[in-house]
């Protein structure tokens, strides 16, 4: 069993109890029982009231009732719920046609296949109004749709709505069906891929991927896939040649155009990324997406001015586009004027946002209001946009404290003392985690100033080692990540460390030591210590509230569900100050805690110390850290670029009055975090 199908599995097995409902009320209404489906549905409802597919199905009911009325109010609250579900807006659409409202129908198809774009239905519906309105473009865009969908088996149609629509289990289960029938698919290779990309299961998906696109070269699509992969992988180089492959094949297509300067400047090429950005944009207008990467392009390598004209230049391009606003705000030193927090108010209001936009321009009014220092009005806006990402989030609390509880059990002191000698002896990885926004990147920029050592930002080796033990059981039979390490050998435990420094190589540019700076790999100690036990682990800790907060106000670029809500990143600072002690207590002297107010009120003290730990000597440079002109990707890029300050220290405190279930969560951690 892969990770994949152990993932997806176990998925399954939490199921609703209202499965059995549903599947009853599904067949009566495909037997015309209208009245007997509408119990079903109804009663489904009265215990889950935002259940997506009985809501669904209960507008379906009312349409081929002719009610539509209730069945558009029925939608209207589906969207609310479930605003990224695609077939709500189908539904729409088919309402609005009996109605004879052309121009709503194809507003609602339109919005349809943006979120799912495999509705083949939907795609009919606008050729055919396309058509009729005589747009030749867009007609010619339906039509390659069309064609693309028919030219797919039935089943992988299925399999691909059903991957946008977020039901991972049911798709995984039928893409492997019909692999098993025509093992070496190119589209369903490359969906499975997709699925196993979703759920973080990298290897798998580039394995995948890689041997569609050796199988089937000029499958392009299938290409840009990999050169996703790759990039989240972290392999650059392979990533950058792929996707020149694609730009050479097709040089005028946007999306491998657009995806070719994406890897070069993943390689610091970031004047071979902007001549490409800009020659799209001068060749093909202003799209707002384009104008965003180009910003970023620019903020990382330091161009800050440059880069605020060109986030500003997308959202002038498209005044709904939330991620050019969240962008300026994500700078942290922006200050937005009153006409952009106008502009904002005005577009985060409109009834036709999406989901998408509506939560980018929430946390950038979040930020921007209280830059202003209207802290209630802020706030209103740092939970809307919180509560809108929690909302597709599969985040438990229960879940992360019964793995962490887990660690401390199986792991004790004489489990390490029986295994002093295992693995990989390499002293060069400097690990620095903890949660984020506690100034691990502050710390990165630090050490990446010493001469000896390159700053290799967040690494995703140590996670997809986990993964890959979790997945593929090629040690033991049936146990889990991570009973799993338990079992590992003196020379298994060797070649998963000796690996780790093979696969991280290509990050490094010649220094004797190198920083991963992945947050979430205090998670995964056991594993380091085990593979390799002379690397240095640094945890860097900051004041609960101030943390927690700070990460409850950032929008991550992906992961980090837990900072989607107080109580949600309560208990999971809690829950690592408790892990952590544990390794303090079974590994004593091994982890060095760094406090951030330590390092922001006594910066030279604090650099000596870890240099010390980490048995570099001492070098001015570091204590002068802002002076490097290394690029920096995370959100603190342009504070580590500035001399220590100290007034984003007690930000929280602005919020106080707000954060009552955020101290109930941190319970005890909230003074014992030191």
């Amino acid at each position: 069993m892969t990770q994949l199908e152990w993932l997806v599995t176990k998925k399954s097995q939490n199921q609703s109890a209202s499965d059995a409902q549903l599947r009853e009320a599904k067949l009566a209404l495909s037997a015309g029982q209208l009245d007997a489906a509408l119990a079903h549905f109804e009663s489904i409802l009265e215990e889950e009231p935002e259940q997506r597919e009985a809501l669904y199905y209960l507008a379906v009911c009312y349409r081929q009732q002719q009610d539509h009325d209730r069945a558009l109010e029925t939608l209207s609250t589906l969207m609310s719920a479930h605003p990224d579900y695609g077939r709500s807006y189908q539904e729409q659409g088919y309402n609005f046609v009996a109605l004879k409202d052309g121009a709503a129908a194809t507003t609602a198809f339109e919005k349809a296949v943006s979120l799912n774009p495999a509705l083949l239905e939907s795609w009919g519906a606008l050729h055919g109004r396309y058509v009729f309105l005589g747009v030749s473009q867009k007609i010619q865009m339906a039509t390659d749709q069309i064609r693309r969908l028919e030219g797919i088996p039935p089943a992988l149609r299925t399999v691909e709505s059903l991957l946008h629509e977020g039901k991972l289990f049911l798709a995984e289960k039928l893409c492997r069906q019909f692999l098993k029938e025509q093992p070496h698919h190119k589209e369903a290779m490359r969906l499975l891929a997709e699925l196993g990309t979703r759920l973080q299961i990298l290897d798998e998906a580039e394995f995948l991927l890689e041997s569609c696109v050796e199988f089937y070269p000029e499958f392009d699509r299938a290409r840009y896939d990999y050169v996703q992969v790759l990039n989240k992988r972290q392999k650059y180089d392979k990533s950058l040649s792929e996707a020149r492959l694609l730009f050479s094949s097709s040089p005028k297509n946007l999306l491998y155009a657009s995806a070719f300067a994406a890897q070069q400047e993943a390689v610091g090429n970031f004047e071979e990324a902007l001549f490409i950005y800009d020659d799209l944009l001068s060749t093909q207008g202003e799209f707002p997406n384009m104008l965003t990467s180009r910003g970023h392009a620019l903020k990382t390598s330091g161009r800050t001015d440059e880069a605020i004209t060109s986030y500003q230049r997308a959202y002038r391009a498209q005044p709904d586009y939330g991620d050019a606003y969240w962008s300026l705000a994500n700078l942290k030193t922006y200050r937005f004027t009153d006409d952009e927090l106008a502009l904002m108010t005005e577009q985060e209001a409109g009834e036709e946002i999406s989901a998408g936009n509506r939560i980018h321009l929430c946390f950038a009014l979040g930020k921007a209001l209280e830059d202003r220092g209207e802290f209630e009005h802020s706030f209103a806006y740092y939970s809307r946009g919180n509560d809108l990402k929690r909302l597709d989030s599969g985040y438990r609390s229960e879940a992360m404290e019964e793995e962490l509880s887990k660690q401390t059990e199986l792991f004790d002191r004489d489990f390490f003392l029986q295994r002093v000698g295992m693995g990989c002896d390499d002293v060069s990885p400097i690990f620095v985690l903890g949660l984020p926004r506690a100034g691990s990147t502050l710390l990165e920029q630090i050490l990446a100033s010493h001469s000896l050592v390159d700053g290799t930002m967040e690494l995703a080796n140590v996670i997809g080692t986990a993964n890959r033990l979790s997945g593929q059981r090629q040690y033991t039979a049936g146990s889990p990540y991570p009973e799993i390490l338990a079992q590992l050998s003196a020379e298994q435990a060797r070649q998963l460390g000796e690996q780790f420094i093979a696969d991280t190589q290509h990050h490094r540019a010649g220094g004797l030591y190198f920083v991963d700076k992945m947050p979430n790999n205090f998670r995964h100690i056991p594993l380091i210590q085990l593979m390799l036990p002379k690397a240095k682990i640094i945890d860097a800790r900051r004041h609960p509230m101030a943390c927690c907060f700070s990460g409850f106000k950032q929008l991550f670029a992906e992961g980090q569900e837990f900072t989607y809500g107080l109580d949600e990143v309560g208990r999971y600072y809690k829950a690592y100050v408790d892990i952590m002690a544990h390794w303090d207590a079974v590994l004593p002297g091994r982890i060095l805690r760094v406090q951030h107010e330590d390092v922001i009120e006594d910066l030279s003290g604090q650099v000596a110390r870890i240099l010390d730990y980490c048995e570099l000597p001492f070098e001015q440079a570091c204590v002068d850290f802002h002076e490097n002109e290394r690029a920096v990707r995370t959100p603190s890029s342009e504070q580590v670029r500035q001399p220590i300050y100290k007034s984003g220290m007690e930000q929280w405190q602005n919020f106080s009055e707000f954060l009552s279930p955020l101290e109930q969560a941190l319970g005890s951690a909230l003074t014992n975090y030191r």
